[in-house]
């Protein structure tokens, strides 16, 4: 049997999810970013724009774009940092807080089942050959021509 493409996997994985995510979630009329993203402010009140999109993976304008998004429904709310000015910092609104602790179960859920069957190694084992495979692209994205050169296999 000929090994499956690991993006094609990665892709059917990101699917999975995010269809399970928005069914979840499609009665609180957020999108499975939008989800997530406010399930990370409540986990990391107070971070700023630039380290939430760390956090979550994401390039600042979208986490820009998302954040927008939730505060405009306000449940999330940016805030001056009272150490630096120049930053503003992330906190849940009330409505916010008590949306994210409604949704906290379905995070759990998605989590566990993304991660049910798989024993302590073999999860330790796919956590770090994502990490490579992120690795990989952003290395090739820079130019540097190691592996994960976007132009070695076209096949995901």
């Amino acid at each position: 049997m000929t090994q499956e493409p690991i993006g094609l996997l990665v892709a059917v994985v990101r699917r999975r999810i995010k269809q399970a995510v928005s069914t979840l979630v499609r009665e609180h009329d957020l999108s499975p970013q939008q989800f997530w993203t406010l399930m990370a402010v409540a986990t990391h009140e107070g971070a700023s724009l630039r380290e939430l999109a760390e956090l979550q993976r994401m390039d600042p304008p979208t986490a820009c774009r998302v954040v927008t998004t939730l505060t405009r429904r306000r449940l999330v709310h940016s805030g001056a940092d009272p150490a630096d000015r120049r930053r503003s910092r992330l906190v849940l609104t009330p409505s916010g807080r008590s949306l994210a602790g409604q949704l906290a179960p379905v995070a759990a859920a998605v989590r566990s089942a993304v991660e049910a069957g798989l024993t302590p190694s073999e999860r330790a084992a796919v956590v770090a050959g994502l990490q490579k495979v992120i690795a990989n692209l952003e290395s090739s994205r820079a130019g540097t021509g190691k592996a994960g050169d976007p132009g070695r296999n076209r096949n995901r």
